[in-house]
């Protein structure tokens, strides 16, 4: 009897240690349950394609066996870029399916709506796939981690980059009337301070609007030699088409989340697309020099594996992708301390981390109080049949 209750007690001492205790849920001994939400469909669902890429990436570490021990059960939901159905599924992957902690949630609107209600949970939401420059806030925000360069960031570079360029023009900025759009605006009123009203003009738009034409038509007739477009795919697309068809020869900037040559410049039109200029933080699939790059041959051979068929221009499934080696990563330096606290630390512990389809001298650092994945871009030119770097590599924390 007393050797049948040490086993109990060993038992119980056992399932109180880190991975299993009672105020850690999601944890067993074979799996970790993780949650994401995502517009899998609405009029952002174009870059709901990341999450296709991350849940085809999570079933490629499932099928080699997990991370030590554990397959990952990643339950994911579409929130169509709607708060509303955001804070549902939030509130289900919490209190239902008991996740462990959200990673890569996607969409501005739909984490801002949620950030609360997960920190009053304790739960971390880690590698948020938006640059709103408002999550880089460590103070307020202190359970998350970013998954893109900030908007702020991003803007302050093409805002930099425009005055050495075209330093007597003015600029359009086409934006998306919500915190995404509105951080690159802000960017460019920072950046240029008591010359932006000069030398800016702007235009908004709902995300509930079916086109844009109305708005570059109008900010052409503004006489800028630049137009900046911060949005999402969809509307980058019609924005470059119309350019291109009233035309507008002017120096277009798209902001990253709008970069997939096969969500943005194809629906815009690949000869129309012609000199477009982003900010990047990855190597291009189209580009030759990366052909032989055992990074972008893995990606090639995942893609073929694990989404056949499916637009390998879309830089959404690469994202997605990228999303997964960091998720990787993360649990990984967990090791057998998965509790909430531990997942956290090691998100905000990466050092000098490299994923292989990113362009050359960037890397990912994270500390307490920098909770930014990606801080560094590259700037990149349409050719018309891929991305052409120039410049050097920016860093966001110099800029």
């Amino acid at each position: 009897m007393l050797m049948k209750w040490k086993a109990v007690a060993a038992l119980a001492l056992l399932l109180s240690g880190p991975a299993f205790a009672a105020e850690e849920p999601g944890i067993s001994a074979t799996e970790i349950k993780v949650g994401g939400v995502f517009p899998f469909s609405g009029p952002a669902s174009s870059i709901g394609l990341v999450g296709k890429g991350l849940i085809a990436y999570i079933q490629l570490v499932n099928d080699r066996g997990g991370i030590n021990g554990r397959k990952i059960n990643y339950i994911a939901y579409d929130d169509a870029y709607s708060p509303p159905k955001a804070v549902e599924h939030v509130r289900k992957l919490v209190e239902s399916d008991e996740v462990s902690f959200m990673f890569g949630q996607l969409g501005t609107p739909g984490i801002s709506a949620t950030a609360k209600y997960l920190r009053s949970k304790g739960v971390p939401s880690i590698a948020i796939i938006s640059g709103s420059s408002k999550f880089t806030d460590v103070a307020n925000y202190p359970l998350t981690t970013t998954g893109l360069v900030s908007y702020d960031t991003e803007g302050k570079i093409y805002a930099k980059y425009l005055t050495k360029a075209l330093p007597n023009a003015k600029y359009a900025i086409l934006y998306q009337n919500d915190d995404l759009g509105k951080d690159y605006v802000n960017a460019f009123k920072a950046f240029l301070g008591k010359d932006f009203d000069r030398k800016v003009v702007t235009a908004s738009y709902e995300v509930t609007e079916p086109t844009v034409d109305s708005q570059v038509v109008n900010l052409k007739s503004s006489g800028a030699d630049a137009l900046v477009i911060a949005g999402t795919p969809k509307f980058a697309a019609q924005a470059i088409r119309q350019a291109a068809v009233i035309g507008w020869k002017a120096t277009v900037i798209i902001n990253f989340p709008s970069s997939s040559v096969g969500g943005t410049l194809a629906p815009a039109g690949l000869d129309k697309s012609v000199g477009v200029i982003v900010g990047t933080t990855n190597k291009d699939i189209l580009d030759p020099t990366w052909k032989d790059d055992p990074g972008m041959q893995t990606y090639r051979a995942f893609l073929d594996k694990y989404l056949p068929g499916v637009d390998i221009t879309n830089g959404s499934y690469l994202t997605g992708y990228q999303q997964g080696f960091l998720l990787e990563q993360i649990l990984k330096q967990c090791g057998k301390d998965l509790s909430r606290k531990n997942i956290l630390a090691q998100a905000k512990n990466l050092r000098d981390f490299v994923v292989p389809t990113v362009l050359p001298g960037i890397k990912v650092n994270t500390t307490d109080t920098v909770n930014m994945i990606w801080t560094q871009m590259r700037l990149q030119r349409w050719t018309g049949t891929s991305w052409e770097g120039f410049g050097e590599v920016l860093d966001a924390r110099s800029e």
